[in-house]
C-alpha cells in the first residue's frame, strides 16, 4: 500500500544534506546539493554545491538523496536519468525544504517542434526518465517538450510535482511500465503546437503496459487535450482523489484545433485493448466534450463514488465497456446527457438510476473554486466538503 511521503520528508533532506560529505563507501548513502551558485567541479555539498541537476543525477548511486536549492534551472539538454535505484535504496531527488524549484526547458530545440513535426524519443521531457527505483518530488516542470516523460519505468514514486505549460503532454508514462506511484500531482495549460492540440494531456499513461500504476490526488487543467488519458494501454490503472478540468479548449487560437476535451479518457486504439480500469472518486468538470469516457475500451472498467458536472457532453460514456463493467453510486450533475451505457455494462446506485432532482440547485454547493484552491501544507488536495454534494445526504457522487 501507497503512504503518503510525510511533510518531515524534507526536513529529513536537509539534515542529511548538512551532515553528508561528498565522497562514500560503496553501500553508504550520501546527500548531493544543487544550487544555481555551484559549480559542477565541486563535491556536492551544502557548503558546496554541484551546479546542475544532470551533474548530481549522473553521481547518484542507489541510497543516495538529491537535494536542489531553490531557484530557476534553464536546461540546454534535457534531464536524462538513464540507471536505476534499487528497491530498498531508491535514489531520490527533491527540492530543498522550503523553496521553490523550476526547472525550465523553454530553450531545449525539441519543444519548439513545427507544425506536422516529431519528437524523437532521447528529446521527450524536460525530465526524461528510463530507470526503476527512484523517489522525484517537489520539482516544477515547466516550458519542455514533455514535462516528465517516463518510458520503461518500474517502481518510481513521482510526488508533488507540477508540470505546465509544456509543449506536449505534462507527465506522459509509457512503455513497459508497472509499480509507478503519481501522487498528489498539478499538471496544467500543456500545449502542442505541432499537433494544434491533438496529443498534449495533463497526464498521459498510455501506449504501453504494466499493472500496479497509481494515480492519487491529482489535479489535471486547461490541458488542450485531455486531463488523464489512457490511450491503447493494455494494463489496468488505479485513480483515486483526482479531478479534472477545464480541459480541450483553444485558449491558444491553434488552427485547425484537434483537442478532445475529455476529463478522464479510458482508452483509445484500433482496436481499443481491453483494460479494467479503477476509478474512485474523481470529479471531472467543465471539460469541452465527457466527463469520463471508456473511448472504445472494451475492458471491465469499475468507477465507483465519482462525480461529472457541467462538462459539454455526456457525463459518464461508457457504451463499449464489458459485461463486468460496473458504475457505483456516481453523481452527474448539469451534463446535457448524464449517461451512456452499452447493454452490458452494469450501472446501479447512479444518480441516474435514482429518483429525485440531481440538479444544481440540489447540491449543497457548486463553488469549484474550492477544489482549485492551494493545496495543503502537505500537498494534498484543499478541503472541499460541500462541494456537489446532496443536500438529500444521498451517499453517491465524490467527496473532497
Amino acid at each position: 500500500m501507497y503512504r503518503r511521503l510525510p511533510a518531515a520528508f524534507g526536513a529529513v533532506l536537509a539534515l542529511s544534506a548538512v551532515l553528508a560529505p561528498a565522497a562514500h563507501a560503496a553501500d553508504t548513502p550520501r546527500t548531493l546539493v544543487v544550487a544555481t551558485t555551484g559549480s559542477d567541479a565541486a563535491p556536492g555539498t551544502l557548503t558546496q554545491p554541484l551546479r546542475t541537476v544532470q551533474a548530481a543525477i549522473d553521481l547518484a548511486r542507489p541510497g543516495d538523496t538529491i537535494t536542489v536549492r531553490g531557484g530557476r534551472y534553464p536546461l540546454t539538454d534535457n534531464l536524462t536519468v538513464a540507471h536505476s535505484g534499487e528497491a530498498a535504496r531508491p535514489i531520490t531527488l527533491g527540492a530543498y525544504p522550503g523553496e521553490r524549484v523550476v526547472i525550465d526547458g523553454e530553450q531545449l530545440p525539441a519543444g519548439h517542434t513545427p507544425l506536422g513535426g516529431s519528437i524523437a524519443r532521447a528529446d521527450r521531457g524536460a525530465l526524461h526518465i528510463e530507470a526503476a527505483y527512484w523517489r522525484i518530488s517537489d520539482l516544477e516542470l515547466v516550458n519542455g517538450p514533455y514535462g516528465v516523460y517516463c518510458r520503461d519505468c518500474t517502481g518510481n514514486v513521482f510526488a508533488r510535482l507540477s508540470t505546465h505549460d509544456n509543449y506536449e503532454s505534462g507527465f506522459q508514462l509509457e512503455g513497459a511500465s508497472g509499480n509507478n506511484q503519481i501522487l498528489d500531482l498539478d499538471s496544467y495549460r500543456n500545449r502542442d503546437p505541432r499537433k494544434n492540440g491533438e496529443s498534449a494531456d495533463g497526464l498521459a499513461i498510455k501506449e504501453g503496459g504494466g499493472t500496479g500504476n497509481l494515480v492519487r490526488g491529482a489535479r489535471l487543467w486547461d490541458n488542450v487535450d485531455d486531463g488523464l488519458d489512457a490511450w491503447k494501454f493494455t494494463s489496468p490503472i488505479t485513480v483515486e482523489n483526482t479531478v479534472s478540468y477545464g480541459n480541450g479548449y483553444n485558449r491558444w487560437n491553434f488552427p485547425d484545433f484537434a483537442g478532445d476535451g475529455n476529463g478522464f479518457k479510458l482508452g483509445g486504439g484500433t482496436p481499443a485493448p481491453a483494460a479494467g480500469h479503477i476509478l474512485r472518486n474523481v470529479l471531472a468538470f467543465d471539460n469541452a466534450a465527457k466527463g469520463l469516457t471508456d473511448n472504445g475500451n472494451p475492458g471491465a472498467i469499475t468507477v465507483s463514488r465519482s462525480t461529472s458536472y457541467a462538462n459539454k457532453a455526456t457525463g459518464f460514456d461508457f457504451d463499449t465497456a464489458a459485461a463486468k463493467a460496473g458504475l457505483t453510486d456516481n453523481l452527474s450533475v448539469a451534463d446535457p446527457t448524464a449517461y451512456a451505457g452499452s447493454a452490458t455494462t452494469t450501472a446501479t446506485g447512479n444518480s441516474w438510476n435514482l429518483s429525485g432532482s440531481w440538479g444544481a440547485s440540489a447540491m449543497q454547493s457548486t463553488a469549484t473554486a474550492a477544489i482549485t484552491a492551494a493545496r495543503r501544507a502537505d500537498g494534498s488536495l484543499p478541503a472541499a466538503p460541500s462541494l456537489l454534494v446532496p443536500r438529500s445526504g444521498t451517499a453517491i457522487g465524490a467527496r473532497f
